[in-house]
C-alpha cells in the first residue's frame, strides 16, 4: 500500500469541500443554544426578521418540533416565506436531535430551530461535532419548564408485583 492510487493528494486536509469552508467562514454554521420560560416565543421573535432575509434566498427554514405557540403567525407577520417554512415532528428527543443533525448537513438549509428539552453533555458535544461540518445556522431551543410538563410517575403497587404465595408447586 505504498503506492499512491490515482492523482488524489495524500493530505486529508485537502480533500475539503471548498464550499463547505466559505459557508463556515460566512459564520453561517454556528448553532446557538437557549434556554426559555416562554416556550421559544421571545427567542422565535428575535430571529425572525433574520429568518425572513433567510427564507428569501430559496433554502428552507427548518422547525422540529415547535411547540403549539402561534410562531406560523409569528413567521409570517415578520416576512418569512411560509413556502419555504419546512416543519419536523419527531417523536423523542433523539429523533429530534437526529433530525437537527441532518438537516444542519444537508446543505438544503438556511436555518434549523428545534425544540428540545434540557440537553445533557452527551448532546453538547454531539452537537458541537455537528458544528464543525454545519451548512445552516441553527438555534436549539431547551424548555427550561420541561419538568413541569412531565407526567407524573405512576405509583406501583408493590402488592400486585410479589411473587404469589398460591403459585403452582412441582
Amino acid at each position: 500500500m505504498k503506492n499512491l492510487i490515482g492523482n488524489s493528494p495524500r493530505h486529508p486536509g485537502l480533500w475539503s469541500n471548498p464550499l463547505d469552508q466559505v459557508s463556515i467562514e460566512q459564520g453561517n454554521a454556528s448553532i446557538t443554544t437557549v434556554s426559555t420560560h416562554t416556550q421559544g416565543r421571545v427567542e422565535l421573535r428575535k430571529v425572525s426578521n433574520q429568518l425572513a432575509t433567510l427564507s428569501h434566498q430559496g433554502q428552507w427554514i427548518v422547525l422540529i418540533s415547535p411547540p403549539n405557540m402561534g410562531y406560523k403567525q409569528m413567521l409570517a407577520e415578520a416576512g418569512v416565506r411560509m413556502d419555504r417554512v419546512l416543519l419536523v415532528h419527531a417523536k423523542d428527543e433523539v429523533e429530534t436531535l437526529w433530525a437537527m443533525e441532518k438537516a444542519l448537513t444537508s446543505g438544503t438549509s438556511s436555518a434549523v430551530i428545534c425544540w428540545t428539552q434540557a440537553l445533557d453533555s452527551r448532546d453538547n458535544r454531539r452537537l458541537k461535532l455537528v458544528e464543525k461540518s454545519a451548512r445552516a445556522l441553527g438555534i436549539v431551543i431547551e424548555d427550561a419548564n420541561s419538568h413541569l410538563h412531565a407526567k407524573p410517575h405512576s405509583q406501583t403497587d408493590t402488592h400486585f408485583s410479589q411473587a404469589s404465595l398460591f403459585g403452582s408447586l412441582h
